[in-house]
Protein backbone atom coordinates (compact mmCIF):
# COMPACT_ATOMS: atom_id res chain seq x y z
CA UNK A 1 0.00 0.00 0.00
CA UNK A 2 2.79 2.46 -0.71
CA UNK A 3 3.92 4.18 -3.92
CA UNK A 4 6.86 3.07 -5.98
CA UNK A 5 9.18 5.95 -6.86
CA UNK A 6 11.62 5.53 -9.76
CA UNK A 7 14.10 8.37 -10.19
CA UNK A 8 16.85 9.03 -12.68
CA UNK A 9 18.95 11.98 -13.78
CA UNK A 10 18.34 11.02 -17.43
CA UNK A 11 15.29 8.83 -17.99
CA UNK A 12 13.34 5.86 -16.71
CA UNK A 13 12.47 3.03 -19.10
CA UNK A 14 10.00 0.25 -18.32
CA UNK A 15 9.95 -2.73 -20.71
CA UNK A 16 7.34 -5.45 -21.10
CA UNK A 17 8.64 -8.75 -22.53
CA UNK A 18 6.98 -11.87 -23.89
CA UNK A 19 7.92 -15.43 -22.94
CA UNK A 20 10.77 -15.36 -25.48
CA UNK A 21 12.28 -12.28 -23.82
CA UNK A 22 11.39 -9.95 -26.71
CA UNK A 23 10.29 -6.41 -25.79
CA UNK A 24 6.58 -6.04 -26.62
CA UNK A 25 6.02 -2.68 -24.96
CA UNK A 26 8.21 0.15 -23.72
CA UNK A 27 7.48 3.26 -21.63
CA UNK A 28 10.28 5.82 -21.61
CA UNK A 29 10.01 8.85 -19.29
CA UNK A 30 12.69 11.40 -20.12
CA UNK A 31 13.41 14.99 -19.08
CA UNK A 32 11.57 16.45 -22.11
CA UNK A 33 9.23 13.72 -23.35
CA UNK A 34 7.25 10.63 -22.38
CA UNK A 35 7.38 7.97 -25.10
CA UNK A 36 5.43 4.76 -25.48
CA UNK A 37 6.25 1.97 -27.93
CA UNK A 38 3.70 -0.80 -28.38
CA UNK A 39 0.70 -1.95 -30.36
CA UNK A 40 -1.85 0.06 -28.40
CA UNK A 41 -1.85 2.81 -25.74
CA UNK A 42 -4.95 3.22 -23.59
CA UNK A 43 -6.03 5.42 -20.67
CA UNK A 44 -9.01 4.17 -18.67
CA UNK A 45 -11.29 5.83 -16.13
CA UNK A 46 -11.54 4.59 -12.53
CA UNK A 47 -14.36 2.24 -13.52
CA UNK A 48 -12.40 0.80 -16.49
CA UNK A 49 -14.07 2.77 -19.30
CA UNK A 50 -11.57 3.57 -22.12
CA UNK A 51 -11.06 7.36 -22.23
CA UNK A 52 -8.23 7.60 -24.76
CA UNK A 53 -6.97 4.86 -27.06
CA UNK A 54 -4.25 5.03 -29.71
CA UNK A 55 -3.17 2.32 -32.10
CA UNK A 56 -1.62 2.17 -35.56
CA UNK A 57 -4.91 2.90 -37.34
CA UNK A 58 -6.82 5.38 -35.18
CA UNK A 59 -7.16 7.52 -32.08
CA UNK A 60 -10.36 7.03 -30.08
CA UNK A 61 -11.51 9.52 -27.46
CA UNK A 62 -14.18 7.85 -25.35
CA UNK A 63 -15.22 10.80 -23.18
CA UNK A 64 -18.71 12.28 -23.45
CA UNK A 65 -17.27 15.65 -24.48
CA UNK A 66 -14.04 16.70 -26.19
CA UNK A 67 -13.07 20.24 -25.23
CA UNK A 68 -10.34 22.06 -27.14
CA UNK A 69 -9.46 25.21 -25.21
CA UNK A 70 -6.72 26.69 -27.41
CA UNK A 71 -7.49 30.07 -29.01
CA UNK A 72 -7.14 28.59 -32.51
CA UNK A 73 -9.64 25.81 -31.79
CA UNK A 74 -9.21 22.43 -33.47
CA UNK A 75 -7.02 22.31 -36.58
CA UNK A 76 -7.40 19.37 -38.96
CA UNK A 77 -4.98 18.66 -41.79
CA UNK A 78 -7.52 16.69 -43.82
CA UNK A 79 -11.21 15.84 -43.59
CA UNK A 80 -13.41 15.64 -40.49
CA UNK A 81 -16.16 13.03 -40.27
CA UNK A 82 -18.80 13.36 -37.55
CA UNK A 83 -22.53 12.72 -37.09
CA UNK A 84 -22.96 16.00 -35.16
CA UNK A 85 -21.33 19.42 -34.89
CA UNK A 86 -22.77 21.32 -31.95
CA UNK A 87 -21.91 24.54 -30.13
CA UNK A 88 -21.90 24.90 -26.37
CA UNK A 89 -25.19 26.13 -24.89
CA UNK A 90 -25.72 29.85 -25.60
CA UNK A 91 -22.61 30.01 -27.81
CA UNK A 92 -22.43 30.55 -31.57
CA UNK A 93 -21.26 27.78 -33.86
CA UNK A 94 -18.94 28.91 -36.65
CA UNK A 95 -17.49 26.80 -39.43
CA UNK A 96 -14.79 28.96 -40.94
CA UNK A 97 -12.09 28.69 -43.57
CA UNK A 98 -10.27 32.06 -43.51
CA UNK A 99 -8.15 31.56 -46.64
CA UNK A 100 -9.74 28.72 -48.65
CA UNK A 101 -13.15 27.20 -49.34
CA UNK A 102 -15.40 25.32 -46.93
CA UNK A 103 -17.01 22.16 -48.25
CA UNK A 104 -19.76 19.96 -46.79
CA UNK A 105 -20.50 16.76 -48.71
CA UNK A 106 -23.25 14.25 -48.03
CA UNK A 107 -24.71 11.70 -50.45
CA UNK A 108 -28.18 11.93 -48.91
CA UNK A 109 -28.42 15.71 -48.47
CA UNK A 110 -27.39 18.52 -46.16
CA UNK A 111 -29.91 20.04 -43.78
CA UNK A 112 -29.27 23.49 -42.28
CA UNK A 113 -31.92 24.49 -39.78
CA UNK A 114 -32.43 27.49 -37.47
CA UNK A 115 -35.21 26.71 -34.97
CA UNK A 116 -35.61 30.30 -33.77
CA UNK A 117 -33.70 32.69 -35.99
CA UNK A 118 -32.35 33.46 -39.42
CA UNK A 119 -29.90 31.69 -41.68
CA UNK A 120 -27.57 34.06 -43.48
CA UNK A 121 -25.23 33.35 -46.37
CA UNK A 122 -22.81 36.25 -46.92
CA UNK A 123 -20.28 36.38 -49.70
CA UNK A 124 -17.96 38.96 -51.22
CA UNK A 125 -18.40 37.24 -54.58
CA UNK A 126 -21.23 35.08 -55.96
CA UNK A 127 -23.54 32.75 -54.07
CA UNK A 128 -24.47 29.87 -56.35
CA UNK A 129 -27.29 27.44 -55.68
CA UNK A 130 -27.05 24.54 -58.10
CA UNK A 131 -29.01 21.33 -58.41
CA UNK A 132 -27.67 18.89 -61.01
CA UNK A 133 -30.78 16.69 -61.04
CA UNK A 134 -33.67 18.33 -59.24
CA UNK A 135 -35.37 21.59 -58.44
CA UNK A 136 -34.42 24.62 -56.39
CA UNK A 137 -37.34 25.12 -54.03
CA UNK A 138 -37.94 28.48 -52.34
CA UNK A 139 -40.81 27.68 -49.99
CA UNK A 140 -41.75 30.88 -48.16
CA UNK A 141 -44.69 33.20 -47.72
CA UNK A 142 -42.76 35.96 -49.50
CA UNK A 143 -39.75 35.80 -51.81
CA UNK A 144 -38.07 39.19 -52.23
CA UNK A 145 -35.39 40.39 -54.63
CA UNK A 146 -35.00 43.96 -53.32
CA UNK A 147 -31.99 44.96 -55.42
CA UNK A 148 -33.22 43.52 -58.72
CA UNK A 149 -32.96 46.38 -61.24
CA UNK A 150 -36.15 47.49 -62.96
CA UNK A 151 -36.12 48.39 -66.62
CA UNK A 152 -37.48 51.70 -67.86
CA UNK A 153 -39.75 51.81 -70.84
CA UNK A 154 -37.90 53.11 -73.87
CA UNK A 155 -39.52 55.07 -76.65
CA UNK A 156 -39.54 52.14 -79.05
CA UNK A 157 -40.60 49.52 -76.50
CA UNK A 158 -37.62 47.28 -77.35
CA UNK A 159 -36.28 45.25 -74.40
CA UNK A 160 -32.63 46.50 -74.61
CA UNK A 161 -31.48 43.17 -73.09
CA UNK A 162 -33.94 43.34 -70.18
CA UNK A 163 -35.90 40.35 -68.95
CA UNK A 164 -39.02 39.82 -66.90
CA UNK A 165 -39.16 37.12 -64.20
CA UNK A 166 -42.31 35.07 -64.70
CA UNK A 167 -43.92 32.51 -62.41
CA UNK A 168 -45.75 29.39 -63.59
CA UNK A 169 -48.87 28.21 -61.71
CA UNK A 170 -46.75 25.52 -60.01
CA UNK A 171 -44.23 28.14 -58.78
CA UNK A 172 -41.52 27.51 -61.39
CA UNK A 173 -39.64 30.70 -62.38
CA UNK A 174 -38.54 31.57 -65.89
CA UNK A 175 -37.20 34.58 -67.77
CA UNK A 176 -39.06 36.24 -70.60
CA UNK A 177 -37.74 39.01 -72.85
CA UNK A 178 -39.22 42.23 -71.47
CA UNK A 179 -41.67 44.25 -73.52
CA UNK A 180 -43.81 47.34 -73.07
CA UNK A 181 -46.34 45.24 -71.16
CA UNK A 182 -45.89 41.94 -69.32
CA UNK A 183 -44.70 39.09 -71.54
CA UNK A 184 -45.45 36.39 -68.95
CA UNK A 185 -47.99 33.80 -70.08
CA UNK A 186 -49.88 31.60 -67.64
CA UNK A 187 -49.76 28.68 -70.03
CA UNK A 188 -46.28 29.24 -71.43
CA UNK A 189 -44.60 26.17 -72.92
CA UNK A 190 -41.91 26.59 -70.21
CA UNK A 191 -44.55 25.78 -67.59
CA UNK A 192 -45.61 22.52 -69.24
Amino acid sequence: DSSLLLQSTHNVTVNARNSNGEVTGRLNVGPKMVEFHGQQFQINSKDGKPLFTVDENEVVIGTDKLRVTGPEGALFEHSVETPLVKAEAFKQLRLESPTRSLSMDAPRGINIKAQAGNIEALSQMDIKLHSSDGVLLLDAETVRLPKLPEGTRGGSGISQGLYEICVCPDGKLYLSVAGVGSTCQEYSRVCQ
